[in-house]
């Protein structure tokens, strides 16, 4: 949406809130069917819930009353009492019960299979048989998950007074099958111990279900009856949810009669006899079988009055908003205009844009200062090792050192040593900006920064190489004394100001801020005061220049191949241990030591070992000897001279395998109108900076141009093609509007776009 205007969408908001209204309309709809479809679900499944509850309760009480009547069965009473006369039995009266039981099983279907236990006798009694041995009713009779002797102790050994076992495995006569058992010892006052008789009623599990077919026949789904403390009676269906989670840990309340679990809705009722729960769970795809069909012919409808409506209002509003859209691109993007029509941008937001630019302006010169502090601190401090690293912070801090030669100079306040109270800060806070602010008058620049309460560094650079530094030096101790002069008339301050070796380049900074420093511990342990150069104390030293500042400069000025640099560098360490110090033959050799293992540490850089002059350089570095101090400073200048021209070869390889990903990416996506230096940044993973520079420096052209060229050869190929109108050929080479297609175009070729085309034809 960012290529059409404000106007565009405020009028086409008019014809999209119109077509959400049928929309609502048919979403209410939906939503009325799925609650009355819901609640007809919930009253049938509940009342069918009720109904297989009521008659289970019936046929569950006529269990019971089978068991009662056993319990004043005459004929058991009697096999209950007797004594068991070893392996004489009461055969008739055990033939007697056999053909009482049997006429039970034919009025109640859950009686079909059940036996007594007398157990005085040790005789299983069934309809039709009786087992003078419970291992034999065992051995056809038995659940899976018990052995003979866990059954005889929990069922047989036991008193039971109308106790249900939940759902359990069970063989049947060879075939498996899953039962509910019913259990009551005789007589009914039992109550511990083991009792004379008992009754087992065993029930199947389909018996139970046939009672829930009514529900899983209409809706599909599931049914499940479990006991009081949530063990499984009977179920039937598929789909049938974890019973952990019905039981209370997927949260499911026991107190909803219909709930939502998973996709089923739940519909649940309690037996207020037994404490039995019965639930019924209806899939949520037939629950809202008939309220999807409303939903697909409402969202049908809705969707294409919606495509219409929008084809329409597109039309209307592109129509509209053209003409202002194209005056608004004259001047950008009109962005954070929300709320406002471009009217309002065009004659409010430019005097804003204004504003803000002074506004930020002012603020940018404000902070001038403390960037220069910053980016002086840095290069004094040593952080900036090449000059590449130089040049792009002084860019960024948008200053630099005006020179490339000259001095750097400490000045410390006098008078104040040892001392550190709030009042003492504050006092050389003042001293400082009373010597700068002398010093600006005086030379009429301030390249200075505070280092420490009571030091000022000053960096004194020109643009011209002196070829004789005395003129310098001259003007520099000119500057100072009168600085000194001032300072002590006007507000009796005194300091002594101590001067470093001049440096050649602006990599040599912090070499000179160092030999000011040393000229100042000079100055303070010999008691001078005024103004002290680097030349006027020489050190005398039993160990060799050679510090890790300088030698991680060395090291980032041959990985940035500036060869000048290094051999400058190089050259001021030769200096410094020749003519500033007289070493000792060992301490010669420990330099060289050093110097030849600061080059080796180099080699070992990725850079070298794939140029393929790895061992030539490392022969090099290791053949060269410390006896011959004459030719030793032109041989490692030359080492580092080779390893520069490897680093530089292989930056012109990288540069230019990055050109030429620019220029394939440019040639693929140039009818793209949102191709900018940004994405082209973001393909090749560099800096917009870094890719404009080096793309200039490559080849010669600016990428801005060059993606006009680029899109100017394919607008020739498609004007001299003539299948394409002007305004449809600036859309395929990538101009949002034709005008600035036919501006680009006049302002590459020297004629319009239709008259190239007719000079052509």
């Amino acid at each position: 949406m960012r290529k059409f205007s404000n106007v565009f969408r405020n009028f086409l908001i008019s014809y999209v809130i119109i077509l959400i209204i049928p929309s609502i309309a048919g979403y209410m709809s939906y939503r009325t069917s799925i609650s009355v479809t819901t609640k007809a679900s919930i009253e049938n499944s509940f009342t069918q819930l009720q109904k297989t509850k009521e008659l289970l309760e019936r046929r569950m009480a006529e269990v019971e009353g089978f068991t009662r009547q056993l319990a004043i069965n005459p004929d058991l009473n009697v096999l209950m009492n007797e004594r068991n006369a070893g392996d004489q039995a009461n055969v008739y009266g055990i033939w007697k019960m056999l053909r009482n039981v049997m006429t039970f099983g034919q009025t109640n279907d859950f009686l079909q299979q059940f036996y007594v236990y007398l157990s005085n006798y040790n005789v299983i009694l069934t309809p039709g048989s009786a087992y003078f041995r419970p291992e034999h009713y065992f051995a056809n009779f038995r659940y899976e998950d018990q052995t003979f002797s866990e059954w005889k102790q929990s069922i047989l050994g036991k008193t039971h007074r109308s106790e249900f076992l939940p759902l359990r495995p069970f063989i049947n006569k060879g075939t498996k099958t899953t039962v509910v058992t019913y259990m009551q010892s005789f007589p009914l006052d039992s109550f511990s111990g083991s009792s004379p008789a008992m009754a087992v009623v065993i029930i199947d599990e389909k018996t139970i279900a046939n009672l829930l077919a009514g529900i899983t026949d209409r809706y599909g789904g599931w049914t499940l009856i479990s006991d009081a403390a949530g063990q499984t009676i009977a179920s039937q269906g598929v789909g049938m949810p974890d019973l952990a989670k019905l039981g209370g840990q997927g949260g499911l309340d026991p107190s909803e009669v219909s709930q939502y679990v998973a996709d089923d809705l739940v519909i649940t009722t309690v037996s207020a006899t037994n404490g039995w729960v019965y639930r019924a769970g209806i899939p949520r795809e037939r629950l809202l079988e008939n309220a999807n069909q409303i939903k697909f012919m409402t969202w049908t409808v809705t969707g294409i009055a919606l495509a219409v409506g929008l084809v329409v209002g597109l039309a209307l509003a592109y129509r509209n908003s053209a003409p202002i859209h194209r005056l608004v691109s004259v001047f950008g993007t009109a962005e954070g205009t929300s709320g406002r029509n471009e009217y309002d941008f065009l004659h409010g937001n430019i005097a804003e844009m204004i504003r803000n630019s002074n506004r930020l302006e002012s603020e940018l010169h404000r902070q001038v200062p403390l960037i220069r502090d910053a980016f002086l601190k840095r290069l004094i401090s040593g952080e900036l090792q090449s000059r590449e690293e130089i040049f792009a912070a002084a860019s960024q801090a948008n200053t630099g050192i005006y020179g490339h030669a000259g001095y750097v100079c400490i000045i410390q306040i006098q008078g104040y040593s040892g001392m550190d109270s709030v009042e003492i800060l504050n006092e050389l806070n003042a001293a400082r900006l009373i010597l700068k602010q002398t010093l600006t008058d005086l030379a009429g620049f301030t390249l200075t920064t505070d280092w420490g309460s009571d030091r000022i560094v000053i960096v004194f650079a020109s643009r011209e190489a002196e070829t004789g530094s005395e003129l310098g030096r001259e003007a520099i101790a000119g500057l100072l004394e009168q600085l000194a002069r001032r300072a002590f008339e006007e507000y009796r301050i005194t300091f002594t100001a101590a001067v470093g070796d001049r440096f050649e380049s602006e990599t040599g900074v912090n070499a000179s801020y160092e030999q000011a420093k040393q000229t100042l511990e000079h100055a303070h342990h010999s008691d001078r005061s005024g103004i002290v150069w680097y030349d006027e104390t020489r050190m005398e030293s039993a160990t060799y220049y050679y510090p890790l500042e300088l030698e991680l400069r060395l090291i980032g000025t041959i990985r940035a191949g500036e060869e000048e640099e290094a051999r400058r560098i190089l050259a001021h360490v030769a200096t410094m241990n020749t003519e500033q110090r007289e070493l000792s033959v060992e301490m010669w050799h420990q330099l060289v030591g050093e110097l030849k293992g600061t080059l080796l540490k180099l080699l070992d850089q990725k850079t070298f070992l794939e140029s393929g002059r790895f061992d030539v350089l490392k022969d090099r570095i290791i053949a060269v000897q410390a006896s011959d101090k004459r030719t030793l400073q032109a041989e490692i200048e030359d080492i580092a001279a080779s390893m520069c021209a490897v680093v530089v070869g292989r930056k012109n390889d990288s540069h230019t395998r990055t050109v030429e990903q620019i220029k394939a990416f440019v040639g693929e996506r140039y009818s793209d109108a949102e191709l900018t230096l940004y994405r082209i940044a973001e393909q090749v993973e560099r800096p917009e900076k870094y890719i404009s520079q080096l793309f200039k420096e490559v080849t010669g052209s600016n990428l801005s141009d060059y993606l006009e060229t680029v899109r100017m050869d394919h607008a020739v190929k498609l004007l001299l093609e003539g299948r394409y109108t002007v305004d449809e050929i600036s859309s395929r080479v990538g101009y949002n509007s034709s005008h600035s297609f036919r501006r680009a175009f006049k302002r590459v070729t020297g004629v319009s776009p239709s008259s190239y085309r007719q000079s052509a034809e």
